[in-house]
């Protein structure tokens, strides 16, 4: 029977499904919910010391879908960290506490550039009992001209020097959020860890803009005729959020042992989860799938894991943590393995049942192309 309990930077979680910060957190009522439901932990949205700038619109999502089914399978957000007073989220966390004694609660948290601002609300989070911290270094929109969030996150000297004046206040684990909106996702890693902190959680929501309205020629979501650059999420990010674990993954194995990881981006089902631990995941976040689904979604996501692991026969998520990373290599060893197995075959004389080779740039026809485009594809 597979167990599904986790323990991560000495915090015990009942599973490694985590409320990621956002609107799925945005306040105690449903948070308690989260852990009713039983979710592993929840980290809250968002908070700052001074909220009074945090002025959200509406609407401020948009959806992409797919032109037949109208399944949405992308989400894009313009919404803003917590807009809520501080001192009223010291209290939430205080009353969550006293109601969860044993869950883990995690506070994210954005500041300025100030360190006097991030020594004080990391330690006035921690007087208030929440269990650990996940700086926001990674929102891609939203107070740009107070240099929080991803216009901190993408300077890896900065995001060094941050984190450095966080772990001198830190008391709990500190996990950083990154953003995808990098060219290397190594170098923030590498800063984030450096500074000491345990854990690093990847990714964020990739900077976009979803559409414009073919009728109206406005930009999506339109507030009062005009839109901004937001925040792309959802099960098409999957794949970049997967490619940027596997790097950073690569980062903690051979540089940072011991360090943890927490996988986000697309998450919607138990099998998405086990590709990210795979992937050399410790736990992983879910927010645009409860935003789809509801809370309630934990249940079928906990069943698949758990069916995933006994048909493999994993009794624990340790078991296959990183399991698929070895299998990672360059192109040119893939040339190489590729060269060396059909030489192979022909020495067995078995030509007739070799494997297809590739098509060569000059032999694609117009006529085939869809053809041979599918026979050149894995799934």
């Amino acid at each position: 029977m597979a167990n599904l309990g986790v323990t991560v930077d000495g915090l015990k979680l009942p599973n490694p499904f985590i409320i990621a910060s956002g609107p799925p957190g945005t306040n105690a009522n449903v948070i308690g919910k989260a852990f009713d439901e039983g979710w592993g932990a929840v980290i809250c949205k968002t908070v700052s010391l001074d909220a009074s700038k945090v002025i959200n619109v509406a609407p401020r999502y948009s959806r992409l879908r797919a032109e037949k089914s109208d399944e949405i399978f992308g989400w894009e957000n313009i919404e803003l960290i917590s807009d809520r007073p501080f001192g009223v989220w010291l209290d939430d966390f205080r009353q969550i506490k006293d109601r969860y004694p044993d869950r883990v609660l995690i506070a994210s948290i954005m500041e300025e550039y100030r360190k006097d601002a991030w020594i004080e609300i990391v330690q006035r989070c921690q007087e208030a009992g929440v269990d650990a911290l996940e700086l926001n270094m990674s929102c891609p929109h939203g107070l740009p001209e107070r240099r929080m969030g991803s216009a901190m996150g993408e300077d890896p000297a900065i995001l060094e020097e941050v984190c450095r004046w966080v772990m001198q206040a830190a008391k709990v684990p500190v996990w950083v959020k990154l953003t995808p909106n990098v060219t290397r996702i190594e170098d923030p890693s590498r800063a984030a860890l450096r500074a000491g902190c345990h854990g690093i959680t990847a990714i964020n929501t990739i900077r976009c803009v979803m559409g414009v309205n073919l009728q109206t020629l406005r930009p999506e979501p339109t507030v009062e005729g005009y839109s901004t650059p937001g925040g792309y999420s959802g099960k098409a990010i999957r794949p970049i959020a997967l490619r940027m674990c596997m790097e950073i993954a690569q980062v903690i194995r051979g540089e940072f042992p011991g360090r943890s990881l927490s996988g986000v981006g697309g998450i919607e089902s138990g099998y998405d989860a086990a590709q990210f631990i795979l992937l050399g995941c410790d736990t992983v976040q879910v927010c645009t799938g409860v935003m789809k689904m509801g809370y309630g979604c934990i249940k079928t996501m906990r069943q698949q894991l758990a069916e995933f692991m006994d048909r493999h026969k994993f009794k624990s998520i340790r078991e296959f943590k990183g399991y698929s990373l070895k299998y990672f290599t360059t192109h040119a060893e893939l040339v190489r393995l590729q060269a060396s197995a059909r030489a192979a075959e022909r020495e067995a004389d078995d030509v007739k049942t070799a494997r297809p080779i590739g098509v060569a740039d000059h032999e694609w026809r117009a006529e085939e192309f869809v053809r041979q485009s599918d026979a050149l594809a894995a799934n």
